[in-house]
């Protein structure tokens, strides 16, 4: 399977979990001139901003381990502009990573702060 491709799969398997434990999918694969972020979803009134991440081994940390701190702050960045341009700046938010791995499948609520 093409790497894209195993991203796409990836992607669409968290949202899918995600939207079974009550999530609202607002728009997937939000860009911006700084960055990427997969998934965007609604947790009642809290927007959440995901982070899908796959690692075949956990050999160097792990699926979760491969959020550095410039990743961290590339997807604030780009949450930031989502937030301007859609008038929710106001809205309550957090950033949480969904980390799959070989065995196991893991949902990391508030993964990190906003580093801005």
């Amino acid at each position: 399977m093409k790497t894209i491709e195993r991203g796409e799969l990836n992607e669409q398997l968290a949202c899918d979990y995600l939207t079974s434990q009550g999530l609202e999918l607002i728009t997937r694969n939000y860009h911006s001139r700084f960055g990427e972020i997969d998934l965007i979803m609604s947790d009642g009134q809290m927007l959440v901003f995901i982070e899908v991440r796959y690692r075949r081994s956990n050999s160097f940390g792990g699926a979760s381990m491969s959020i550095t701190p410039a990743k961290q702050r590339k997807i604030a960045l780009t949450a930031n502009q989502f937030l301007q341009n859609n008038k929710k700046t106001e809205h309550p938010c957090r950033f949480d990573v969904i980390a799959i791995g070989a065995n196991k499948t893991e949902w990391i609520k508030s993964a990190f702060d906003s580093p801005l």
